[in-house]
């Protein structure tokens, strides 16, 4: 049995570090940990020929393709830097908190 829990949520930053978008920083659109991967805005956009359905016409689709968790880490904009989770219990809570700050991470990543 696998564990699916990733660090990474819907709505954090992220820098990806591996793959022909290296360097590039990015929103997370959507998270599926069956499969351990991510979509982030701007990142890994392919080509979707759409065939019209109803009133919606068809045509070529640019949409943001899946990257694996791997080849992400979360990030910092403010201070421009990599950030490490960690977990911590807080007012009952458990929250992912910045291992070197200690500041707890909003939905947005380097939000706290």
């Amino acid at each position: 049995m696998t564990n699916n829990k990733l660090r990474i949520q819907k709505g954090d930053i992220v820098r990806v570090i591996a793959g022909k978008d290296r360097g590039r920083t990015g929103k997370v659109l959507r998270v599926v940990p069956e499969t351990r991967q991510v979509a982030v805005e701007g990142v890994h956009v392919v080509k979707r020929h759409m065939k019209p359905i109803g009133d919606q016409a068809g045509g070529v689709v640019f949409k943001e393709s899946l990257i694996d968790v791997s080849n992400v880490c979360l990030w910092d904009a403010e201070q421009q830097r990599r950030v490490k989770v960690a977990y911590r219990v807080v007012d009952g809570k458990k929250v992912r908190v910045d291992r070197k700050t200690g500041v707890a991470l909003g939905a947005a990543g380097g939000e706290g």
